[in-house]
């Protein structure tokens, strides 16, 4: 059997008498039918394992956010929208 993504040639291997096709070259999983049925039953029969606490979560990239830095802009910042020619502006305008 052919994969239906990549055409490469599919592997079959068996997990806990489930019978799993696989694609060696983009991994992708395809199942016969009744295999998902016969995998959710298993898993419906087994309780899920206990999350561990793992403390407070990362920052997105996995670094710390600086200190003191509550994500507004520090006092006297002055945004004028990314324009620098001072005529953009309208007379009077402050």
């Amino acid at each position: 059997m052919r994969c239906p993504t990549d055409g490469a040639e599919l592997v079959m291997a068996e997990r806990q008498g489930v019978e799993i096709d696989y694609c060696p070259s983009c991994r992708g999983i395809w199942l016969d039918r009744g295999e998902l049925d016969k995998i959710l039953d298993r898993a419906a029969g087994t309780p899920a394992p206990a999350a561990a606490d793992a403390g407070p979560a990362a920052a997105p990239g996995g670094y710390p956010p600086p200190p003191g830095y509550d994500g507004y802009r520090e006092p006297g910042y002055r945004d004028d929208g990314g324009y620098r020619d001072p005529g953009y502006r309208e007379p009077g305008y402050r």
